[in-house]
């Protein structure tokens, strides 16, 4: 993430180190704690207020630590380059001079927050991941708060609005919450074949991860993903109009099944969705068992495919809101020649403190939706924004060949 000169953007930002205990509880904020304010040559972010920063220690360049303890009784300084803060994960040389010249209390010392100010107003982000070489932190104020960063007093709520969700905030990956729940929201751009899925995915990936799309970064530690799986997919027709889309038996590396199921009676952009892990079944007349006894419905099997996918999950900066663009192929089992090749665009989740914004969700995937569209012409691929299903492929491959279609129940 580029860094925004101060000059333009009128802002300025702070790294706040302390005591982890005023991040997991372990003991309560006291007046004779150390904090160390390190004053940044710019905010990271370009809106205010944004949701997510990605702080990197080798951006940081030389920076002055300013320690006090939180009552303001003892001060002292120091000078450090942003490499040299949290060598290996542990407070560096200059970090521990800086609190050792303002208190002798002993515990781990870390990224506690980054706090962004416009003016007289402020926000403070909480720290939720941190690593040798970085640090993630997400927005906790709702509104923005009034004072002096400097001064310390907004400490004391910033500690207690961590503490109410400390459940989310510092349990590892469970930062996260969905809009729009049980539903997928997807756009799908179907390729003519032959289509090189791995490097069209490089390419896009490293489009995106040197920030050619603006306002976005990587998902944190979570940004590229591979995946090859079997789906063994069953239209479901009824009862009743309600019920039809599809329930998919996908094996998983336990030796059992994750059950996808769908509900849509057309392909469109939002279609309800579940998932059930730990099946226990097997393709010997299970999945049809299950089909007719557990979910009561009726369905139709369609043919068994192998779905090869590369994932790249990007998070918006502004709103917390990931993404994901997929480029997949899938393929027969049992005729490796009729295949689907497509790249999707997909809304994931949300790793938001605050309220998150439903609207903003369908806002941003409209222009990333274009910024993607343009990288498809490009390379002569399809741009064409559209909903077509796996169910369809298969439905239009079993037009050709009737055999692979049984009935169940």
């Amino acid at each position: 993430m580029n860094v925004l000169s101060n000059a333009v953007s009128g802002r300025t930002a702070w790294l706040v180190l302390g005591g982890l205990h005023l991040l997991n509880g372990t003991a309560p904020l006291a007046g004779t704690d150390p904090v160390v304010l390190v004053p940044l040559p710019a905010p990271v972010e370009s809106d205010f207020p944004s949701n997510t920063v990605v702080l990197s220690w080798d951006a940081l360049g030389p920076v002055e630590l300013l320690s006090r303890t939180v009552d303001g009784t003892r001060t002292g300084t120091a000078k450090a380059d942003g490499t040299e803060l949290f060598p290996g994960m542990l407070p560096g040389v200059a970090v521990r001079e800086a609190v050792a010249a303002v208190s002798d209390a002993g515990g781990p010392l870390v990224p506690l927050f980054y706090v962004t100010a416009d003016g007289a107003r402020a926000h403070v982000h909480s720290q939720i991941r941190f690593l040798a070489e970085d640090a993630c932190f997400i927005r906790i104020t709702p509104e923005a708060i009034a004072g002096d960063v400097t001064a310390l007093g907004w400490l004391a709520d910033a500690v207690r609005l961590h503490a109410e969700q400390f459940l989310f905030l510092n349990n590892h990956q469970r930062y996260y919450r969905k809009c729009f729940s049980g539903e997928e929201l997807e756009y799908k751009y179907t390729l003519a074949p032959p289509v090189d899925t791995w490097t069209s995915t490089v390419e896009l990936y490293e489009r995106m991860r040197t920030g050619t799309l603006p306002g976005y970064v990587m998902e944190y530690r979570d940004e590229f993903q591979a995946w090859d799986y079997l789906n063994h997919l069953f239209e479901v027709t009824g009862p009743g109009e309600q019920e039809r889309g599809y329930a998919s038996f996908i094996p998983t590396t336990d030796g059992k099944h994750l059950l996808k199921r769908k509900w849509y009676a057309e392909d469109t952009f939002a279609r309800r969705e579940s998932h059930t892990y730990g099946l226990d079944l097997a393709d010997d007349g299970g999945f049809e068992r299950y089909i007719r006894e557990e979910l009561g419905v009726q369905a139709v099997r369609l043919p068994s495919f192998r779905r090869v996918r590369y994932d790249i999950n990007f998070e918006s900066v502004r709103t917390g809101h990931v993404y994901g663009i997929f480029f997949d192929h899938c393929s027969l089992v049992e005729a490796r020649e009729v295949t689907l090749n497509q790249c999707e665009l997909e809304y994931l989740r949300s790793r938001t403190a605050v309220e998150p914004d439903e609207a903003e969700v369908l806002t941003e995937l409209a222009a990333v939706a274009e910024w993607l569209e343009a990288f498809l012409r490009e390379r002569g691929l399809n741009a064409e924004r559209g909903y077509y299903s796996k169910r369809t492929f298969l439905k239009d491959a079993v037009a050709a060949r009737p055999e692979l279609a049984r009935t169940v129940g």
